[in-house]
């Protein structure tokens, strides 16, 4: 592993870490306590590995997660507090965040 590809790395396990501690925390764990939920989370998940492949590197869910983010923001989507929200009712665009933690953590 170069310099640089540690480097990429790293930035790649912030920006995961920074967004489990955003959203996938409180995401993931209402999701364990409601089955439909996270059969969302996992088709969400299904359809990152479908664009992505099934082997995915940090790096690459990393921006996968920044594009999905901005996308949101330029539609003038609601940025919710996570820890308020009723994740039931939650957009698709922060389920699909989740399911990058779930990915990320190996979970999905």
């Amino acid at each position: 592993m170069t310099i640089e590809q540690s480097t990429t790395v790293g930035a790649a396990q912030a920006s995961l870490d920074h967004l489990m501690g955003w959203v996938g925390v409180d995401g993931l764990v209402a999701a364990m306590s409601e089955p439909g939920l996270m059969a969302l989370i996992d088709q969400h998940a299904a359809a990152i590995h479908e664009k992505l492949g099934v082997e995915v590197d940090l790096a690459a869910l990393a921006d996968y997660a920044r594009v999905v983010h901005a996308a949101a923001v330029r539609r003038g989507e609601p940025l919710p507090d996570p820890a308020a929200l009723d994740w039931t009712v939650a957009p698709p665009y922060l389920l699909r965040l989740v399911a990058v933690c779930a990915i990320a953590t190996g979970i999905s």
